[in-house]
């Protein structure tokens, strides 16, 4: 607190001056009342951070968590196993170099969104313990147009939708799959296009609609919204639109999400016999938002 001066005023010429004042009595303030920090409970902070909560927290702070694993405990994110609510433990996550003088895809120095990293590195990871699908893994990790068409149900939707990626500018394919240990199947298809705005116009105008994906993919005939997909896990700069088959669904459960995120569309794919669980197939889709934003 700043000690205010007192104020003078000479007194007028034809007036005697005041007589003298006693001397003041200095008053002491009243002492500063230190509140004592308030103990976090821990137990507490760790409960919000569990899976359930997880989703709002990426709703908030977008990439920065997924990149903040390093500093964060196993046991506080989403993408590492904790209890046993079916969800599978990944790797740590961290985002490939940019080359040199390169912007990052939503920097308002690239108005393109363009990413221009290598888009093999910005495949997820597989989790622990399980098995790569090599058919995935291409030439030199780049996937053929035709074995990317090949997910795809009925030869009409692959033949008018290889006519429109070509018509788009179709640049790059790149794909990962694995088996997981209870027998859950992934494939992830990131598609790379000239720009975002290329991105954009395909997605709106030839893959998805409102309840369902405009192409149906093999055994999965009939999908509509995923209605279990947690509405608050938006990652900032990425959009999801994730489906599922309803029961009867034969064999197996189909669980698809196409993803855009700038100049790339992303396709995650989840199969199962007996029925796809849903934490893993929205831990996953997460987890690869997270890597495209």
């Amino acid at each position: 607190m700043t000690e205010q001066q007192p104020i003078t005023t000479a007194p007028p010429a034809d007036v005697p001056p005041m007589p003298e004042a006693p001397p003041a009595v200095a008053v002491e303030p009243p002492p500063v009342v230190v509140e004592p920090p308030v103990k976090k409970d821990r137990r507490v902070l760790r409960a919000v951070l569990r899976w359930t909560a997880a989703v709002v927290v990426l709703a908030a702070v977008g990439s920065s968590t997924a990149y903040g694993i390093t500093r964060m405990e196993r046991t506080d994110v989403p993408g590492l196993a904790t209890e046993a609510d079916g969800r599978w433990t990944y790797p740590e996550i961290t985002k490939p170099p940019l080359p040199s003088g390169s912007p990052a895809p939503f920097a308002q120095a690239n108005p393109a969104s363009v990413h221009h990293a290598d888009l093999r590195a910005l495949l997820l990871p597989a989790p622990k313990g399980a098995k790569a699908d090599k058919a995935l893994a291409g030439r030199d990790g780049w996937l053929a147009k035709k074995d990317f068409l090949s997910v795809y149900g009925s030869e009409e939707d692959r033949d008018d939708l290889g006519q429109v990626l070509t018509d788009h500018g179709l640049r790059h394919v790149a794909a990962r799959g694995w088996t997981a240990q209870d027998g859950t199947r992934t494939r992830i298809y990131l598609l790379q296009f000239d720009s975002g705005q290329v991105a954009d116009v395909l997605q709106q105008d030839h893959l998805t609609s409102y309840d369902s994906p405009n192409h149906a993919l093999r055994g999965a005939a009939e999908v509509h919204t995923d209605e279990e997909f947690p509405s608050e896990a938006v990652v900032m700069n990425v959009r999801h639109y994730s489906y599922t088959e309803s029961k009867p669904y034969g064999a197996e459960q189909v669980r698809q999400a196409y993803l855009v995120s700038g100049d790339v569309v992303g396709l995650v794919v989840q199969s199962r016999k007996g029925g796809a669980a849903a934490v893993p197939f929205q831990q996953t889709v997460i987890l690869q938002s997270q890597l495209l934003d």
